[in-house]
């Protein structure tokens, strides 16, 4: 499979159903950003802003947190016990159909 599909729901509450390679080696926030979703994503993918945080709303298995993941949501805004940051979740087969709320802004 070279593309899977990814559900955001966007801070309205309208759902977006995107496509994504698997094969370009992308994570969340930059598809959001690549379908001009409302995900800013400032410091690039570093896990250092939280500015891409958002909330797993469908049974997807995700890879365990990272600890600058982890140091990084501690810091943030709007955390709930399913916030994760959408430039720590790869682009893979394994999240297919996954869904995704977008976190509030600041």
């Amino acid at each position: 499979m070279d593309e899977i599909t990814v559900t955001i729901i966007d801070r309205e509450g309208k759902s977006h159903e995107l496509i994504a390679p698997t094969d370009m080696n992308m994570n969340i926030m930059e598809v959001c950003r690549s379908y001009e979703l409302p995900v800013k994503g400032e410091c690039g993918g570093m896990a250092m802003c939280a500015t891409c945080q958002c909330y797993l709303e469908s049974e997807t298995d995700l890879p365990e947190q990272s600890d600058d993941e982890l140091d990084m949501l501690d810091q943030a805004f709007h955390v709930e016990d399913n916030s994760r940051l959408g430039c720590q979740i790869q682009i893979s087969d394994e999240i297919d159909g996954i869904v995704l709320r977008l976190a509030p802004e600041e």
